[in-house]
């Protein structure tokens, strides 16, 4: 196994040769053979297609990226942004200008120093294609280098939830290699070299079969403990193995015959029997839960009418939906308030009066008021996520309940995610532009304005898939954002949720618990957004 047919070694006249030299020396001693290297597999219902996790929100890209690249900022298990590549930082009196040091010894896999020329590269890329980034752009002066380790985010006005938006844990502010940060954003890196934990073996990455991960030897982790996304993410395991398995019931059995140490979705209906089994754990890695959600095409008929998209909301049974897709009561809640309900600062009823429960009449009177003329809906449907699959059945049978007529289309989701990008008229080419897709959003993107980046509605070049469009959401976004009291937030959290039911840029099914499985051996399982793999101890 050599790692040296990946290694670009040195960037530039900082690298001295005999730093070139260790580094590579560290590179080739980390390859230890398989036999003796202690490994870790895990397994996907989803396959690893995109390698850029700056292009996409796909969950399977964002956590590839955890692995192999590093953050400026990460979030901790209580939600509170802590420093992860930044060492030190300060903010003026005024609030304009943030200045940041980044911390010694901070490497690239290719050997060469993560500089502020690559974090400068990696914001501005981020930053044209996520919400709290096109928000922070809204308010930038600029961002200039003090040192090859030092720069500053310089602005017209204050912009009080910046750090927080570089820790978003469901879409990371990732740093690139200032070569790939400088890519289009509508375009996609293929070369992976972060500085994160992990290196990613591309030379024996398969897709549809298996992605390889190996500690990296030049990784210096936090001296703090690990928490969430942040603190030290030490690596106690040589090499991790993720497979591509969309059963559900193969990866389960491959779990129970020890073929597996961890499973994030295991079938729903399996999981009381692996809470009884003692030879694995069962626990939530997202104590927040998440929320399935429709997307809707609001770029073509008939979604781009209102009484359109009202129809569907008002056709929607939440505890219907839930239970196919979760299955146990005890791990789903019926939930109205667009930021979450229960363990959430921003829960509220506004709006939800006339929207609460399924009204298939209401439905069928909305959707004639809409004009819609019988086209076929477009519903694409994860074939290899049994979650999204089922919410994606029970929706569609409602939908002819309600009078639409419905073409359903089964795809895995990695095609998917890749055809939701589409703008075109489904009406025009069904077999390549869509109407309806389900998917669902982890705790932290939505439950609060800012990092609700599916609500977002100014510009539909900017938007997410779906495409919509709502002045007045923004301007109560932008409300919420300034806001100095939380009288205020709360008025400004209001005036967001009724304005969506008004306008419904998604739908909304309910909210659940994602329950994952791992050998009982394994300790040190981390929670938040995501599975994470640094902290974790194999004991015999």
């Amino acid at each position: 196994m050599n790692m040296q047919t990946n290694i670009q070694i040195g960037r530039g006249p900082l690298r001295s040769a005999a730093t070139r030299i260790s580094v590579a020396a560290a590179l080739l001693l980390s390859t230890t053979t398989l036999a003796d290297a202690t490994v870790f597999r895990t397994a996907t219902d989803t396959d690893l297609k995109i390698l850029d996790p700056v292009s996409t929100t796909t969950a399977v890209t964002i956590m590839h990226g955890l692995k192999v690249y590093d953050t400026l900022f990460s979030m901790d298990e209580n939600e509170t942004p802590q420093p992860q590549m930044v060492d030190t930082y300060s903010v003026s009196d005024d609030g304009l200008i943030y200045r940041f040091r980044l911390r010694d010894g901070l490497v690239f896999s290719d050997g060469s120093p993560v500089e502020s020329s690559d974090v400068i590269a990696s914001i501005k890329r981020w930053a044209q294609k996520r919400s709290e980034g096109q928000l922070m752009n809204e308010r930038l002066e600029t961002i200039v280098e003090t040192d090859s380790t030092a720069f500053e985010i310089r602005l017209k006005k204050p912009f009080a939830l910046l750090i927080r938006g570089l820790a978003n844990p469901v879409l990371p502010m990732f740093v690139m290699r200032e070569e790939e940060a400088k890519t289009d954003p509508s375009a996609q890196i293929t070369t992976v070299i972060g500085s994160g934990p992990f290196i990613f073996r591309q030379d024996l990455w398969r897709p549809g079969d298996v992605v390889v991960y190996e500690k990296s030897p030049t990784y210096k982790p936090r001296s703090e403990k690990a928490s969430g996304q942040a603190g030290g993410k030490v690596v106690n395991v040589d090499r991790l193995e993720e497979r591509y398995m969309p059963d559900g019931n193969t990866a389960l059995q491959a779990l129970r015959n020890d073929e597996l140490d961890f499973l994030y979705s295991p079938p729903q209906d399996a999981v009381e029997s692996l809470r009884q089994d003692p030879n694995f754990t069962v626990g939530v890695i997202d104590n927040q839960g998440m929320m399935g959600a429709i997307r809707l095409n609001t770029m073509h008929p008939p979604f781009n009418n209102v009484y359109a998209r009202q129809a569907m909301q008002a056709l929607v049974d939440q505890p219907s939906i839930l239970s196919t897709m979760v299955g146990s009561k005890d791990m789903y809640r019926v939930c109205y308030s667009i930021f979450g309900c229960g363990a959430v600062p921003f829960e509220t009823a506004a709006g939800t009066e006339d929207w609460k429960g399924q009204n298939l009449e209401k439905a069928k009177e909305l959707l004639k008021k809409s004009g819609y003329d019988g086209r076929p809906i477009v519903v694409m449907i994860p074939s290899d996520d049994e979650q999204l699959m089922n919410q994606s059945l029970v929706l569609v049978e409602f939908m002819r309940q309600a009078g639409f007529a419905v073409d359903p289309q089964s795809m895995d989701w990695s095609t998917l995610t890749s055809r939701r990008e589409n703008t075109g008229d489904p009406a025009k080419d069904p077999k390549v532009a869509w109407d309806i897709f389900g998917t669902w959003l982890p705790g932290s993107f939505f439950k609060d304005p800012f990092n609700l980046a599916l609500v977002a509605t100014g510009d539909p070049k900017t938007a997410w898939y779906g495409w919509p469009k709502d002045d007045k959401i923004e301007a109560f976004r932008a409300a919420w954002i300034d806001a100095p009291t939380t009288e205020e937030q709360r008025k400004a959290i209001d005036d967001i949720q009724v304005q969506y039911y008004a306008s419904v840029p998604q739908i909304y099914t309910g909210q659940f618990y994602q329950a994952s499985a791992w050998r009982s051996q394994i300790k040190g399982v981390l929670k938040g957004s995501y599975p994470v793999y640094w902290n974790l101890t194999i004991n015999p």
